[in-house]
């Protein structure tokens, strides 16, 4: 999804229109999953958290602002979504033991108090310590939405080095954000797993 079309597809989905939710689902759901079950660790609380992010998005839509950034919602809505079950599931017994050493690990209380751009620096300024081509092959694929083919022609670079590119930054952000706790980490699932 491209940043310009987040002003189109925000104003369809104040205004009710069903594809507008469909795209974003089909464009953030398996990241959404795949966060939330890292973390979870059982296959229907991370589904509860796909379906609670998008009926929270949809119920919501009214209270949006047409210039809303998209990523940053999203962004928000899961990491309360998230950190909600959490809490619900602190009373029970098998999370509890793991909940602690999670608290203890990443602070979560600290962690809230991170946002979306905060951690959009955060990325830039990572991707500024990537090699010179790399972090020109990540932010052609990544920010400006070229595909390998683009890519490979503009730079006069074959495919499979771009691919190698991709792949190498990639996991040198995760790793990073990874490493910045619980927060970072959902930020990392959800706009590097493109």
């Amino acid at each position: 999804m491209h940043v310009n079309d987040d002003s189109k597809i925000v104003h369809g989905l104040i205004n009710g229109d069903k594809t507008a939710i469909d795209l974003i689902y089909n464009t953030y759901h398996k990241r959404i999953y795949a966060f939330a079950f890292a973390y979870l660790k059982v296959r229907e609380d991370a589904l509860d958290v796909v379906h609670e992010v998008f009926l929270k998005m949809w119920k919501n839509r009214h209270c949006l602002d047409p210039d809303t950034n998209l990523e940053a919602f999203i962004f928000t809505v899961t990491r309360n979504t998230v950190l909600s079950i959490f809490r619900k599931k602190a009373s029970e017994k098998e999370y509890l033991d793991y909940l602690a050493s999670v608290t203890v690990k990443q602070d979560i209380d600290t962690q809230n108090l991170l946002d979306y751009h905060f951690l959009q620096e955060s990325i830039n300024r990572l991707i500024e310590d990537l090699p010179p081509k790399r972090k020109q092959v990540f932010i052609y694929s990544h920010n400006e939405g070229l595909s390998n083919k683009e890519i490979s022609r503009r730079l006069d670079i074959s495919e499979k080095t771009v691919e190698d590119h991709i792949t190498k930054a990639l996991a040198f952000l995760k790793v990073k954000m990874h490493d910045m706790g619980l927060i970072a980490s959902l930020f990392a699932y959800l706009f590097l797993l493109k």
